[in-house]
């Protein structure tokens, strides 16, 4: 397996350009399988999560061509509607196809999902939606099996505002027939962008960026082009490693989409410099501690936790950081512990105790945003850090050893 190796303590300083959103893309992606015809999808980020949703969608009959950051998708002959379990399992966002391929087909076969080694995530809110919606529901081999002739708009309300689910609701009514309306809606950047790009494929989709949205049933939808907006979760990583370590600008994003997370850097004592479309952060003389709650959009991102937790780790006195939206997201601390961290874990709360400086450690990455932590722990440390099962950062961040050289890190990997 490949390992990620620092020499840490070094400052950083230049420009780093912005991917698309990982979050964005792999919903957009699914959508494209629901029309015949050529749909382009810019500024696409070259993940192994992409990867494997190309394959995914190649399975399911789409052509696909992937070129630079452009991904073309022609679904002229798409006559496979299964997602696979050697798929499925390495990455939950595939059953993103469950929505889409209901939708064009009126049947769907997909494995139950798998994805990240940390906590449950439930499929129910998906699989109650559409129940909702008219389909019918079966469970065989391991397999979700779901069929309706047509779906039926209703009114479905979610226990919690999960992305995924309120995703795939989007994608399955918006050729349902007659009306559908969901409450307590996810929120996120994410999907405003799915929902912008059913409306330029024909869907009736209002209420866009409100816990409120309202589909209006369309018999068919036709291909469209869109371009990916940009991930503000990479843009997070970068901001905890400039909080530490020096002034970093990035480009090509929207500040807008991280509110929460500017305002905590600044009462950390971080000095950020904002245009329409880029962030400068200069790090803080010290860090004050911080005490933070996850919760859903606009509220500060479970997928910033661990980075957060990488700042307070050198902050100046005692913070607690506690994750409302995945209790057992904390995989990262036993880790951030060997550079010599002070953190303790109970139930969803961190608490850690801030140190003056952390050493390089060999440390081993368990998840997309644990990973990132120990990239910016490792920058932060003095020594050398090795990062082992670094195919987890591959599945979320583009080239982000090259991004980190060039703002002046010593970090390369080395194949395994």
């Amino acid at each position: 397996m490949d390992k990620i190796f620092i020499i840490g303590n070094k400052p950083l300083s230049g420009e780093v350009q912005i991917s698309g959103a990982k979050n964005a893309v792999l919903p957009i992606m699914a959508a494209a399988l629901m029309v015949k015809g050529n749909s382009k999808i810019t500024r696409v980020p070259r993940l192994k999560d992409t990867f494997t949703m190309i394959q995914l969608m190649e399975i399911i009959g789409a052509k696909c061509d992937f070129e630079g950051n452009t991904l073309l998708v022609n679904g002229d002959n798409i006559n496979n509607p299964e997602a696979p379990y050697e798929l499925v399992k390495t990455m939950r966002a595939s059953f993103y196809v469950l929505g889409p391929l209901i939708s064009r087909f009126g049947f769907v076969k997909v494995s139950l999902p798998g994805g990240c080694a940390w906590g449950p995530r439930p499929v129910d809110f998906h699989l109650k939606a559409l129940e909702k919606l008219g389909a019918k529901i079966t469970l065989k081999g391991g397999y979700i099996l779901a069929e309706a002739k047509r779906l039926i708009g209703c009114k479905i309300g979610l226990d919690f505002p999960s992305v995924g689910a309120t995703g795939n609701i989007l994608m399955a009514a918006s050729t349902a027939q007659g009306k559908t309306i969901i409450s307590n809606a996810a929120r996120e950047p994410e999907i405003g962008q799915l929902c912008r790009y059913l409306n330029k494929m024909g869907a009736n989709i209002s209420g866009i960026g409100t816990t409120n949205l309202v589909i209006d049933g369309v018999e068919k939808l036709n291909a469209s082009n869109i371009e990916v907006i940009p991930d503000r979760i990479e843009v997070g990583t970068f901001l905890a490693a400039g909080a530490l370590l020096g002034k970093i600008k990035l480009n090509q994003l929207n500040p807008k989409h991280l509110k929460s997370v500017l305002q905590q850097l600044k009462k950390a004592g971080c000095h950020i410099e904002e245009t329409n479309n880029s962030l400068t952060i200069t790090k803080a003389n010290s860090i004050k501690p911080l005490n933070i709650e996850t919760k859903v959009y606009p509220g500060f991102p479970t997928d910033l936790q661990a980075q957060w937790i990488s700042i307070m780790i050198l902050a100046n006195g005692r913070s607690k950081v506690t994750d409302n939206v995945y209790y057992d997201r904390f995989s990262h601390v036993p880790e951030l512990n060997r550079f010599g961290a002070n953190i303790k874990l109970k139930k969803n709360t961190a608490f850690i105790e801030g140190v003056k400086e952390i050493i390089g450690a060999p440390v081993m990455s368990t998840d997309i945003r644990a990973s990132a932590s120990l990239i910016i722990a490792g920058l932060a440390a003095r020594g050398k850090t090795e990062i082992n099962r670094v195919y987890h950062i591959d599945r979320g961040y583009e080239n982000i050893e090259d991004k980190f050289r060039q703002i002046g890190a010593d970090i390369w990997r080395e194949k395994g």
